[in-house]
């Protein structure tokens, strides 16, 4: 075979990073010895992978599509490698997973001590660094499960129906929004808006409610931590669109209000996403099945049962059904 592992790893870092001086410091080689391997690798399989548009390196068709190819082995030698060390028994198992929102870890106290109690050999491990982007990472072979909204139309991919959540506006009290029933698009179009440093497509706000209304907030701040968010919404600099639940001490305390986002509210589905093509090892299940019966996060940082009445932002109790089934 003309192909070797590191050959694909290479191949993925040089893509990703865009150039060999950024994915020599990815793969721990200067820039001259990634070059040679780079040149080494094309002479062996008699292709052009990439090609210089100004200093970037950009994949060739022969590379978009061994690269493709490539990401599905990475990604199942890393899970052989996992399983192998699991089956050892020299060492726990692992469950590397993540979630793609910044602030949906209110849950996992609870969870985790169950998970414990039924596997306890299991070290559960939350990869932070995949926040951004849990599907990819999933499918690189660096995660063993992915919690994710987003729709996954990958047939490699196998989602399993969880909770829901409510995405609420976030303002001060003294905000004019404070007393509102709820906010519209157009209430935002003369607002300055906090989000996380995301494209708009990964928005909620922005590719649920803004973009399709055609409306465009009159000033939009990129900010990557949560709490920062929430001490400029509570200095009154603007509003931001956060769980309800995830705000919800600041919101007990009066610091905060959150408002619902149109009549209905806006609403998330949450869905467990793990590796389809092959069976789903126990302790990865086993996580999933919990996550499956807990129910919807509260405001109080618990979670509902399936079933189980809970409270709306105005007072009144309503009751929702669990995620994966009909409202």
């Amino acid at each position: 075979m003309a192909l070797e592992v590191r050959d694909l790893r290479l191949l993925n870092a040089v893509a990703e990073q865009g150039t060999l001086t950024r994915a020599g410091n990815v793969l721990f080689l200067t820039q001259s010895a990634l070059s040679r391997q780079l040149a080494d690798l094309e002479k062996r399989l008699g292709v052009a992978l990439f090609q210089r548009s100004g200093r970037r390196m950009v994949l060739t068709p022969a590379g978009e599509r061994l690269m493709e190819s490539g990401r599905d082995i990475l990604g199942a030698v890393a899970r052989a490698e996992q399983e192998a060390r699991e089956v050892a028994g020299s060492a726990q198992a692992v469950l590397r997973f993540a979630t793609e929102c910044y602030t949906c870890y209110h849950w996992l106290p609870a969870t985790l001590i169950e998970y414990r109690r039924k596997f306890p050999h299991v070290e559960p491990r939350i990869v932070a660094g995949a926040t951004r982007r849990p599907l990819q990472a999933l499918l690189k072979g660096q995660l063993d499960l992915a919690i994710v909204t987003s729709r996954v139309r990958d047939r490699r991919v196998s989602i399993t129906p969880l909770f829901a959540d409510e995405f609420a506006a976030v303002v001060s009290p003294e905000h004019p929004w404070a007393h509102k029933p709820y906010v519209v698009a157009e209430d935002f179009a003369d607002q300055h808006v906090f989000l996380y440093n995301m494209s708009r497509s990964e928005s909620t706000l922005l590719s649920e409610v803004l973009d399709p209304a055609g409306v465009a907030p009159k000033r939009v701040s990129r900010v990557e931590l949560t709490e920062a968010i929430i001490e400029l919404v509570r200095a009154g600099l603007g509003v931001a669109t956060l769980a309800r639940w995830a705000v919800a001490p600041y919101v007990r305390a009066g610091a905060l209000v959150t408002v619902p986002i149109t009549r209905k509210g806006l609403h998330r589905r949450w869905n467990a996403a793990t590796m389809a093509q092959r069976e789903t090892p126990g302790h990865v299940q086993g996580f999933v099945e919990l996550l499956a019966a807990i129910g919807e996060p509260t405001e109080a940082g618990a979670c509902w049962r399936p079933g189980e009445v809970a409270p709306m932002a105005d007072g009144r109790r309503s009751r929702r059904t669990h995620a994966g089934a009909s409202a």
